[in-house]
């Protein structure tokens, strides 16, 4: 059974830095695209940061480049968000989700009603 599970999430203060985690079951990552999104309060869930499962295709939304970092270790069969220099308006739930249509990679992350499997989230603050 293919699951993935999020961890890494919490309270931060704005300019600060969290790592978030996608450890991936039941699947080889490098069937799939692996895709991180987040839903804030009142709002859509947007695609943030994607990844070809095998490290070979790397998209982010523009809110986040220079700012976030995706990375794959396929030995760990994890995917990672490193999030730096945070900002208030990055609070929100985060999500991974996995699908196996590559091309979404073309529409930065495409759109989260086209991935088959989903994380249960994990929670960001940045609040000072």
């Amino acid at each position: 059974q293919l699951q993935l599970v999020e961890s890494g999430g919490g309270l931060v203060q704005p300019g600060g830095s969290l790592r978030l985690s996608c450890a991936a079951s039941g699947f080889s990552l490098d069937r799939y695209v692996i895709g991180w999104f987040r839903q804030a309060p009142g709002k859509g869930r947007e695609g943030v940061s994607c990844i070809k499962g095998n490290g070979g295709i790397i998209t982010y939304a523009d809110s986040v480049k220079g700012r976030f970092t995706i990375s794959s270790d396929n030995a760990k069969n994890t995917v990672y968000l490193q999030m730096n220099s945070l900002k208030p308006e990055d609070t929100a739930v985060y999500y991974c989700a996995a699908v196996t249509q590559m091309s979404l990679l073309f529409r930065v992350c495409g759109t989260a009603t086209e991935y088959d499997y989903w994380g249960q989230g994990t929670e960001v603050t940045v609040s000072s």
